[in-house]
């Protein structure tokens, strides 16, 4: 019973490490802190993983004990905050991609939470509107505003000046 358990938890985590794994770098947006906190997920599925009836919800699961682990995060001390503008990122080989990939990371890190959560569960996953009210417990219409609120204010900030103004050159 064990070895079944064991085998059934190390197939879980090579299947969704790395997918845990980004969800929390994009929540913490710090890589030793999203870390731990993938460790910790990982920590509570192997004492719960009895409770996991349904292999196909295994990655809905995961990323509620990796959301609660988060605000446990919050709850058990107090960090000191840093402005986005101050922290430089240095060694990128490709600074075209790195610079946008950042410019994108940065206007999302903007968003409220409300919109900022539902937005990274389908970019990253790829969860379908009902999955992602599911996972929020929220309407789906409620996710789908906030997802369509959300690109909108995106699309916004990304776009050059002279567009948002309804000029453009040439």
């Amino acid at each position: 019973m064990m070895k079944e358990k064991t085998l059934r938890y190390e197939a879980l985590v090579r299947a969704l490490h790395s997918d845990i794994y980004r969800y929390a770098y994009w929540l913490t947006n710090d890589k030793s802190t999203a870390e731990d906190i993938v460790q910790e997920t990982f920590l509570r599925a192997w004492r719960a993983l009895d409770s996991l009836q349904d292999e196909k919800a295994a990655k809905s699961w995961l990323i509620t004990i990796l959301r609660r682990e988060n605000a446990r995060r919050f709850e058990r001390k107090q960090f000191d905050l840093v402005d986005v503008e101050d922290v430089s990122v240095s060694g990128s080989d490709d600074q075209d991609s790195h610079a946008e990939v950042r410019q994108v990371r940065k206007a999302m890190s903007k968003l409220a939470p409300d919109y900022r959560e539902p937005l990274m569960l389908q970019i990253i996953f790829g969860f379908s509107g009902d999955e992602i009210a599911q996972q929020l417990e929220l309407n789906k219409n409620t996710v789908m505003t906030r997802l369509f609120r959300a690109r909108s204010q995106l699309k916004e900030v990304l776009s050059p000046p002279a567009l948002q103004r309804g000029f453009q050159s040439g």
